[in-house]
Parts: C-alpha cells; structure tokens; sequence
C-alpha cells in the first residue's frame, strides 16, 4: 500500500485540547483514528486518550498482517473503547464517566470501512466530489431525517450539538458501520472534529481537498476555521490520507507519503498525537494519576487481546 498521510490539531479559543488523532499500519493494513474529548463531562481528553489506545492495541493484536473481519473489528473496538473508559471510571470512582465521541477507518485491499459514535466525521472524496460522509449522531440531524428541521439549519439550529450517540456514556454506544467502500488512487479520506467541519461548509472542505495537496489544504482549513471561529472556536483537528494504490512506485522526497512495503513483515507502525492535558486548578486527578490509570487499562487490553489472535 502507497498512501499521502497528514494530521494537525489546534487547540482554538479553549484552555485545553481534547482532541486526539493517530494512525497505525501493517504492510497490509491502514488503521485511523479521531476522537473528540466531550467537554461538558469532566476530563473528555482521557476519554479520547483511552479511546485511541484501546482501538490501537486491537489493531496491533489482530492485523496480522490485515485485519480478517474489518466491520467486526471497527465494531468490537469501538465498544470495548468505551467498556475501558468505563472501567477508568470505577477505578477512579469518579461521579461522572468521561466522554469521547470517535471515528475510525479500516483500509485495506483497496478498501476501506468506517465506524462512528457522535458527530466527528468523516469525508470520502474523489476528483472534489463528496462520495460518502458519516451522519453526525445529533439532535439537529434526528430532525432533520424524520422531516421535522431543514438540513439548512445545521450550522445555526439550537440543538445542532446534542449528542445522544457517544463512547462513555451510561448507555452503551450505537456504532454505525459504513459499507465497504472501493477506493481508487487519488481518493482522499478525511477525519475531523467538529471544530472544522461546523465552522467550513462541505463545498468548502471538498473544494480545498481537490485544489491542493493534503499537506497544503489540510493546515489551511484549520487555519482557516479557527480564524473565523476567533476566541470562541472549539479544537480543531483533522487527519487526512490520500490513497494511492497498491504496487505505486514511491514518490521519493515527499514526506508524507508511506510505503506500507518498508515496514518488516510482523510489525505495526504508529503515530497517535495526544496534545499535553493540563489538569484545572479543581481537578482531583493530576496527570500522574491519569497517566498511571491509562497505562494499567493498556497493560489490561493488551492481556485480553492475546486472546484474539
């Protein structure tokens, strides 16, 4: 596999950033992953952390070298995300569960399938064309399916960032699988928070896709989305690949494009970037704590996953 990869996250008007993004590849097996700490709950940002983690681990234990049941897999990951951010709640007996919404893509054979929970999105595009977008697990867009709100109101409508769809939450979350999509070279998949996508229209985003390439169009919609959102704007975070087939020649010099055939059969190469977490002043948890109960529910995950192979 050949692909162009980039990933970049602004913190905008906020004091803390809880976003998180990563990628992980085999040599046949393309993993990406964002998720979107929920601020109103107490410290979305290690619910995003434990989310990417836990997904990652999975990979690592079942992409051997690609992954035999994507959809199964994108669906047993998501939920046990949410079962170890669960479990950090006991362990830290914590009044209330932190919150992450997630997005996830499987690539693989010159396919790709997505899950979601909540409303971080992803965009499938081809020759600036939207093809595939996930729908957003909010209120606003309940509405708008049962005829009673115009998708018009998206961006404006009150109730556009009720979540009722996300990983720890004391209901268990709703994973919504994509079809198995055919991906030709060229295509480009986007993974964003909504601190990009609810500031710049899809005809925006799919415009600056296909004009540039990712390393150049993926900086600038953040760049521009936080500009427009000014001290009030949410994280920003996107991560974006460009696909460019199998058996492609490398591109030699650019950065940012992966050979999937240079990683040693057996291993996974990742990259997951997690932003430092500053705890508030009232936080009864320090950054020791979180990062002690993180490691113990890795360690955790990793045992069970040995069962999986």
């Amino acid at each position: 596999m050949q692909f162009s990869v980039y990933q970049q996250t602004h913190i905008g008007g906020r004091k803390l950033n809880q976003d998180r993004m990563g990628y992980l590849y085999t040599r046949d097996a393309l993993l990406l992953v964002l998720a979107d700490g929920m601020g109103g709950h107490l410290r979305g940002e290690v619910a995003a952390t434990i989310a990417l983690q836990s997904i990652a681990t999975r990979f690592k234990a079942q992409a051997t070298p690609y992954v035999r049941k994507p959809e199964r897999f994108l669906e047993e990951a998501l939920q046990q995300a949410h079962e170890d951010i669960m479990r950090y709640t006991r362990d830290k007996a914590m009044p209330d569960s932190p919150r992450t919404t997630i997005v996830a893509c499987l690539v693989q054979h010159n396919s790709a399938v997505w899950a979601h929970c909540g409303d971080s999105r992803l965009y499938w595009l081809r020759r600036g064309q939207v093809l595939g977008r996930t729908r957003d697990h909010s209120h606003i867009e309940y509405l708008i399916a049962k005829g009673q709100a115009d998708a018009s109101e998206r961006a404006t409508h009150p109730d556009r960032n009720k979540l009722y769809n996300c990983l720890g939450a004391s209901t268990p979350p709703k994973v919504e699988l994509s079809r198995a999509a055919s991906l030709e070279p060229g295509d480009i998949l986007l993974l964003c928070s909504d601190g990009l996508w609810a500031v710049l229209p899809d005809t925006e985003i799919a415009h600056r896709l296909s004009a540039q390439p990712i390393t150049q169009a993926v900086p600038e919609m953040i760049a521009m989305a936080t500009t427009i959102a000014g001290s009030r704007g949410d994280n920003t975070t996107a991560l974006a690949i460009q696909w460019q087939g199998a058996g492609t020649p490398d591109a030699a010099g650019d950065p940012s494009v992966v050979s999937t055939q240079m990683v040693p059969e057996g291993e996974v190469t990742s990259r997951l970037d997690a932003p430092a977490a500053t705890p508030a002043p009232d936080d009864p948890f320090d950054e020791d704590d979180i990062e002690k109960a993180i490691a113990e529910i890795r360690d955790a995950i990793e045992k069970s996953s040995q069962i999986l192979k």
